[in-house]
């Protein structure tokens, strides 16, 4: 006879196990019942509940209950029947994208085409409505998969907020920098030990929604090793391909997802390791260097509220002569993009605000002649 007081239950302490996991089990059946998931994936789901119950009713415990009850977790999380409406007003999307970004034009005139084409066959989903369904028009919008290339700071990942927030659809960004293993984005088998969902099913659970726009981040920077990045690679085309990504399946859900009604957007650096496969079904824009009278424009009209804002100064506080931009953008400021631009306003504005602080009246003229005193002497020449 055991008498090991770590092993031994009683007839009590076993029921009420039992009893309380049970309970458990109610509620994870409750909670796949009252979920969107579709009918064959509960189903097949219930089909292991039922199983847990029959082993719960006579009295042991099953190690399968922390597993499936994280698998009804997330196949209940993800959004099945929920998208967000869309904004097609070419107006609007164009009155917030000249809002946030100057120029710009080819990236902005290529989604107010897309806009338009959304609300003409919207329009015609409408009419159709009004016939017998045998007289009705299968239609899709089909978003194009674009794919922004060029060097970092031009505006890639924040244009694509833009774009998200024109439409009036959530915004998620993927970083793919450094990505060790492909399932990252096709997540990990359930009878795995670190099992859980990719990338892209987590993207769908955080905003909600089956139609976000997902930016997909520096694809070109996937992994140096060959083979990786050829699966990597492969994954992305099942992604972002229109004719393949309807169902799409990820290895921990291992369930057809429909990610055609999401708008990609992919960045890059440049093309080098991208596969000619995957180069096929994406629309390249390249994104091209700003020239210093853009800059000046972007940092006057864009930066310098924007960092004004964030310190909680105004221009009443902070005034930059005009003879000051030249000097910051260059060679100070120069790069391809505007984060050191950016860098340098702030740095200057913080100087600022610690003037003001300590009891100079403003305000603070920042002149050609003062300039090293609010910017950083080890960044270089001023002039």
């Amino acid at each position: 006879m055991n008498l090991n007081p770590t092993n031994y239950q009683s007839p009590s302490s076993s029921q009420g196990v039992a009893g309380d996991m049970i309970a458990e089990i109610v509620q994870l059946r409750n909670k796949l019942t009252s979920s969107n998931a579709p009918v064959e994936l509960k189903e097949e789901t219930m089909r292991s509940v039922d199983r847990l119950e029959r082993i719960a009713k006579l009295g042991s415990y099953s190690s399968e209950f922390e597993k499936i009850d994280k698998y009804v977790d997330w196949i209940t999380r993800i959004p099945w029947a929920t998208v967000t409406q869309d904004n097609l007003n070419i107006q609007n999307a164009k009155q917030i994208m000249d809002t946030t970004h100057y120029g710009m034009n080819t990236v902005k005139n290529l989604i107010l085409d897309y806009l338009s084409v959304m609300q003409l066959k919207t329009r015609r989903v409408h009419r159709d409505t009004e016939l017998p369904i045998n007289q009705r028009e299968v239609t899709r919008v089909v978003a194009p998969v674009l794919l922004f290339v060029g060097l970092q700071g031009v505006g890639k990942t924040s244009i694509t907020e833009s774009i998200a927030n024109s439409m009036g659809r959530k915004f998620v960004r993927i970083s793919l920098g450094a990505i060790g293993d492909v399932r990252t984005l096709r997540g990990v088998p359930r009878h795995e030990l670190d099992s859980e969902p990719g990338q892209i099913i987590k993207a769908l659970v955080r905003t909600g929604t089956m139609n976000p726009v997902i930016l997909i981040d520096e694809i070109e920077k996937a992994a140096t090793n060959v083979g990786l990045l050829n699966d990597v690679m492969a994954a992305l085309l099942e992604i972002l391909d229109p004719e393949q990504n309807h169902a799409f399946i990820d290895h921990y859900i291992d369930y057809p997802v429909d990610l055609s009604r999401v708008f990609f957007v992919c960045t890059a650096n440049n093309l080098g390791g991208l596969s000619a496969a995957l180069l096929d079904r994406l629309e390249v824009i390249r994104f091209t260097s700003y020239s210093d009278e853009e800059k000046k424009v972007i940092a006057q009209s864009y930066l310098l509220p924007r960092v004004l804002a964030n310190t909680g100064l105004t221009k009443e506080y902070v005034q930059i002569m005009e003879e000051v931009w030249p000097l910051i953008i260059r060679p100070v400021g120069f790069d391809a993009g505007l984060r050191q631009l950016e860098r340098n306003i702030a740095t200057m504005i913080r100087s600022a605000a610690r003037e003001i602080v300590e009891g100079k009246t403003p305000p603070i003229i920042i002149s050609p002649e003062n300039l090293r005193e609010y910017v950083l002497a080890d960044q270089g020449p001023l002039s």
